[in-house]
């Protein structure tokens, strides 16, 4: 099989605070309610994923977050949608990492300034049940926790290293 192009890289955060799993409920007009993890594309300015990832999460929740640790890939199909795009697969790179500080008034970038539908942050428990009363996406990612939640707490345990 040949390989694909990764023509596009994102960097998202399963954002711990204490029992809680901290989320964005999407609202579209049209579509379904659902839920993703805080998180978004890394830019060119962007020295490294992870340095992409505290930018996202400063602009969707202006938050800082502490105890990064990456723990999950997800590569899907990515299809052009302009002339001069290429089409390929994209990666989505997911750490765990534990939330430090938010206050939603620091929110900013075009999540905020245009948004396209409703941003709204929400809390639910880190738990097999919290996470199958939400439609969270991608499925992958749902799956993904809903088999290894103490693996993902695991991650941050204090003899990891």
């Amino acid at each position: 099989m040949t390989e694909r192009p990764v023509v596009k890289r994102t960097a998202r955060a399963i954002l711990l605070d204490g029992d809680d799993l901290v989320l964005i409920k999407r609202t579209r007009p049209g579509v379904d309610p659902y839920w993703v993890t805080p998180g978004g594309g890394v830019e060119e300015t962007d020295a490294t994923v992870v340095d992409a990832l505290h930018r996202e999460v400063d602009e969707e929740l202006g938050a800082k977050i502490t105890d990064v640790v990456p723990c999950f890939v997800d590569t899907v199909e990515h299809i052009a949608e302009g002339a001069s795009d290429v089409s390929g697969v994209k990666v989505q790179h997911f750490f765990v990492c534990r939330l430090a500080s938010m206050d939603l008034a620091l929110r900013h970038g075009p999540e905020v300034e245009a948004p396209r539908g409703e941003y709204e942050v929400v809390r639910i428990p880190f738990s097999r049940v919290g996470i199958a009363a939400v439609h969270l996406v991608p499925l992958s990612l749902r799956h993904y926790l809903d088999g290894n939640i103490e693996g993902v707490r695991a991650l941050h345990a204090p003899d990891l290293g």
